[in-house]
C-alpha cells in the first residue's frame, strides 16, 4: 500500500524547493533597461494588447533595488555597460538577466568597437530572446521559460554555488582593462 493511499483526500505533498520555487517564478519584478528598438517592443508588452500583469509583472520598476529581473532591451555601448553593470549590482538576490534581441544577445549588425558584443560580457544572462526586434509574444514566451527555470532552480548554497559561477564566467568574458570600470 502507496503513501498517497494511506493519506485521506485532499492532502497535498510537495517539497521546500518546490513551493519556494513556485513563488519566485510568480513574482518577478523587472527592471527596464531599453536602450534602442527593442525597447518599444518591451513597453508593449506591459500595455493592455499583451499584459503582463496576468504574470505579476504589471509594474516596471524604475529602481534596481526592487527589481530581480532585468530586462536589456537592445545594443549596449561600451560607455553603458559599467552603468549596466552597476544596475545589476544593485539589484538584490536572487536576480534574473534577460538579453532581448540580437543586439543585447551578440552585438547585432554594430561590429564595431563601440558596442559590447553581447551583454554576457558585462552580467550573467539567463534567457537570450532572438530576434530584430522581438515581438511582444516573444518577450513573453521567453519569460515564461524563465519562469520555468527558476521554479526548477536549487535553493540554499547550491543556489548561491550556481550564481557565483555563472558571474566568475561573465566576468571573466571582460578584458581586463575595461573590469576597472564595471567593478565598484
Amino acid at each position: 500500500m502507496g503513501l498517497e493511499e494511506k493519506l485521506p483526500s485532499g492532502v497535498l505533498l510537495t517539497t521546500v524547493e518546490g513551493v519556494a520555487g513556485y513563488m519566485r517564478k510568480a513574482s518577478f519584478w523587472p527592471a527596464t533597461f531599453g536602450l534602442a528598438c527593442c525597447a518599444i517592443e518591451m513597453m508593449t508588452t506591459g500595455g493592455p494588447k499583451y499584459d503582463l500583469a496576468r504574470f505579476g509583472m504589471e509594474v516596471f520598476r524604475a529602481s534596481p533595488r526592487q527589481a530581480d529581473l532585468m530586462i536589456v532591451a537592445g545594443r549596449v555601448s561600451q560607455k553603458m555597460a559599467p552603468v549596466l553593470r552597476q544596475i545589476y549590482d544593485q539589484m538584490p538576490d536572487p536576480k534574473w538577466v534577460l538579453a532581448m534581441g540580437v543586439c543585447a544577445s551578440s552585438g547585432g549588425m554594430f561590429n564595431n568597437y563601440a558596442v559590447v558584443q553581447g551583454v554576457d560580457h558585462v552580467v550573467p544572462v539567463d534567457m537570450y530572446l532572438p530576434g530584430c526586434p522581438p515581438r511582444p509574444e516573444m518577450l513573453i514566451d521567453a519569460i515564461l521559460k524563465l519562469h520555468d527555470q527558476v521554479q526548477h532552480k536549487p535553493l540554499g548554497s547550491n543556489g548561491r554555488k550556481a550564481i557565483e559561477t555563472r558571474e566568475a564566467a561573465a566576468l571573466s568574458a571582460v578584458p581586463t582593462s575595461q573590469l576597472k570600470g564595471l567593478m565598484r
